[in-house]
């Protein structure tokens, strides 16, 4: 037998051996509790989901699944903990599009952003919201677009901080709408929507959970929300492309994710199994609450979504020079 023919049948046999191998953990999985990581903190919106959703996945598998919040360094911290976990499918991440936008704000991340993963399933999507005072005179979002044309730098917004969602879709929204206003970050959602309401600034981007309450008591009036449909929550309210900027959304999104080398037939079962458990009545109010329109995409999908997020934020933050605190 000549050196290539064995060099052939030997790596048919390595082959045939991690097939095999996954075969066997695809049966025995799962064999313990299930870690479902979360990279913020307890009380959250999506602390609040990931619990509502492992008490459903918990009676799918037949095993405990036991929520841990990992909070810290922009969700890094809790990122890195599911990236150096055995790739067994025992321990998965819950996280949101912040796992697409951390790789570049920080010049160096304890994992490899681009192989550190193996997505499983996109839970779904949800708008950030362009609110003002109900008394201010921005009546729209196409009149706050104009008016921040017409007044280079005399137009000032709010985020809930450098680096989060609502700071990057407002910063795409400035690059696309070629606009120029000024960001003012807050620390958290609490102390932006207090400034706005009190006038001290002009418009804020938020998260849906943490306005609806401002919008429904009439406090804030909704300008124009950042998906590209709109919100089933606020249906009267355009999308930012409705209203001129053609191919803009900014959402933010849900994910799961396991460690990279987690056997595919793994992957595919705990995505059959986070689909069904999706379908739980608790979950499905969960997520009506957080505005999330609920997708479910498998894990290839997934994983093409999060590397075209990685590639537009990469470039957001490039483009408009946008650092953490």
């Amino acid at each position: 037998m000549n050196r290539m023919v064995r060099k052939w049948m030997s790596g048919l046999g390595i082959l045939w051996l991690a097939l095999a191998t996954s075969a066997v953990v695809a049966q025995t999985f799962p064999s313990k509790p299930i870690r479902l990581v979360v990279p913020f903190p307890a009380g959250g919106g999506t602390d609040a989901m990931a619990r509502t959703l492992g008490e459903a996945l918990s009676r799918e598998l037949g095993q405990p699944v036991l929520v841990e919040n990992k909070a810290g360094a922009g969700t890094v911290i809790g990122n890195d903990l599911v990236a150096k976990s055995p790739p067994d499918g025992h321990t998965l991440l819950l996280n949101t599009s912040a796992v697409a936008i951390v790789p570049s704000l920080f010049a160096k991340l304890p994992y490899a952003a681009d192989s550190a993963f193996a997505p499983i399933t996109l839970l779904g999507r949800a708008p950030n919201v362009a609110v003002v005072r109900s008394d201010s005179p921005l009546k729209s979002a196409a009149h706050f677009l104009a008016q921040a044309r017409a007044h280079p730098g005399k137009v000032a917004y709010g985020s809930a901080g450098n680096g989060t969602s609502t700071h990057l879709a407002a910063e795409l929204l400035k690059s696309m709408a070629n606009m120029y206003v000024i960001h003012v970050p807050y620390r958290g959602a609490s102390p932006l929507v207090t400034d706005v309401l009190a006038g001290q600034i002009d418009v804020g981007f938020g998260t849906l959970p943490s306005v609806a309450p401002f919008i429904a008591s009439g406090k804030l009036r909704a300008l124009g929300v950042t998906s590209g449909k709109r919100s089933p929550l606020l249906p009267d309210v355009p999308t930012f492309a409705e209203a001129g900027v053609t191919g803009y959304q900014a959402d933010v999104w849900y994910g799961i994710f396991a460690p990279a080398g987690t056997p595919a037939p793994v992957v595919n079962q705990l995505y059959a199994a986070f689909k069904r458990a999706s379908e739980a009545d608790a979950f499905r109010q969960r997520a009506q609450a957080e505005g999330l329109a609920v997708t479910l995409d498998p894990p290839e999908e997934t994983a093409r979504i999060v590397r075209a997020e990685v590639a537009k934020w990469r470039k957001v933050v490039k483009e408009q020079s946008i650092k953490v605190d």
